[in-house]
């Protein structure tokens, strides 16, 4: 019975280890330090738009047999209008996601350090993390071998880890059952609490999952009949994603302490309360976040610049290596020397701001065609939810635009 359950889970997963990478992990743990189980209800909303927009993507992949960014390429007909989103598109996931790689692979030393201790080494002028080197290692590994079933093998077994590492953290900290019920079901703002309600949905709904799905899951599946396992792979792998990140919240709202930052800190502040046990689940945990996401974001990069481009070719081509490899790269240099690559950070928070929108704007213009997705177009119900999600994601553009350049 659990070979058949994991049998059809994949490309749901993957998603998952995607959008818990460390800046999830990070927003997580200060949202339950600084309001403790009260804003669960954000991600609980946030985990249900998700998958009302992924489960889209999937069956646009499926139906189609294309990804989302060469269906933009083919569908749009207005030549200018279609070199501007392919740009905006190239700008915000393969230059962004090649700047938030630092922070990925940063995150999995982070885990590691909690751990082993300090993993620096002095070289002349220049300090070197070793750790960011071993890790990029092993995503380069995993990428290069070029093999899907391997690759999600690889990566389910690390989402694995990473949800039993923090899900046996919040349950070690002993949390108030009633409570936690009261803050998953009851909306409430407390104050100051804005702006962390718009990063925790905004760190969950994130574009270039949409690009990484509709890619996906033509891996794996090629008929009709596969929607089916498609949409259960989906929903069980975000809503354990979701749980896994409601488990951070919950594990950081033990903590009552201002000096809570990350949740490596979490890590060593969790450790005299509750054992060392909590430390080292809660560190194999933000490990296993930083290198899912180390190995996703170069992965979706590539599938985005392959679709825009038209390119042709697998996982093992040579331009599609090449864009992840420089990817990874990037993030390994810039992790190694503890460089922040801040400006590009910056520039692709705008320009994911704008993308969202754009990009679920079109997401549900493009599932009500018929010539696309025939039977399987968006229902009146799809469309509806789909609205709303779109409102969202336009306040959310807006909020990190704003955000960027200090306007609230």
């Amino acid at each position: 019975m659990i070979k058949n359950i994991f049998k059809n889970i994949g490309p749901g997963t993957l998603v998952a280890a995607a959008f818990i990478g460390p800046g999830t992990v990070t927003l997580c743990t200060l949202a339950g330090v600084n309001f403790g189980f009260a804003l669960l209800w954000a991600m609980i909303l946030s985990i249900i738009a998700t998958i009302f927009l992924q489960e889209m993507a999937a069956r646009l992949g499926i139906i189609s047999q294309k990804g989302l960014s060469e269906v933009i390429r083919t569908e749009i007909q207005n030549s200018t209008f279609r070199k501007v989103v392919i740009v905006l598109i190239l700008s915000a996931i393969v230059i962004g996601n090649a700047a938030y790689e630092a922070g990925n692979i940063s995150g999995g030393i982070l885990g590691l350090e909690a751990i082993l201790g300090t993993s620096k080494i002095n070289i002349g002028n220049f300090s070197i993390n070793y750790l960011s080197i071993l890790i990029g290692i092993i995503a380069f590994i995993l990428l290069y071998i070029g093999n899907y079933k391997f690759l999600e093998r690889a990566l389910v077994s690390l989402v694995l880890l990473m949800s039993v590492s923090f899900l046996l953290t919040a349950i070690l900290t002993k949390p108030d059952f009633v409570a936690i019920l009261k803050g998953a079901f009851i909306p409430k703002f407390p104050k100051g609490s804005l702006l962390m309600v718009v990063g925790l949905i905004g760190t969950t709904v994130v574009p270039y999952n949409l690009f990484l799905h509709a890619s996906l899951v033509k891996e794996k599946w090629n008929t009709e009949n596969d929607l089916v396992k498609a949409r259960k792979d989906t929903i069980i792998s975000i809503a354990l994603g979701g749980i896994v990140s409601m488990a951070i919240i919950i594990s950081a709202a033990a903590i009552q302490s201002t000096d809570i930052t990350n949740a490596s800190d979490l890590a060593k502040g969790l450790a005299p309360l509750y054992g060392d046990f909590s430390k080292y689940f809660l560190a194999l945990g933000l490990f296993a976040a930083g290198i899912t996401s180390a190995i996703t974001a170069p992965l979706a990069a590539a599938y985005v610049a392959k679709g825009c481009l038209g390119w042709s070719g697998d996982l093992k081509s040579k331009k599609f290596r090449t864009v992840w490899a420089i990817i990874l790269f990037l993030g390994v240099l810039f992790s190694s020397l503890n460089v922040s690559p801040i400006q590009i950070i910056k520039f692709a928070q705008v320009a994911n701001g704008i993308l969202l929108p754009v990009i679920a704007g079109f997401l549900l213009w493009i599932m009500n065609k018929e010539s696309i997705l025939g039977k399987f177009k968006n229902t009146t119900t799809q469309n509806l939810i789909g609205l709303i999600i779109l409102a969202a994601t336009i306040f959310l553009g807006l909020k990190s635009i704003f955000k960027v350049f200090n306007i609230i």
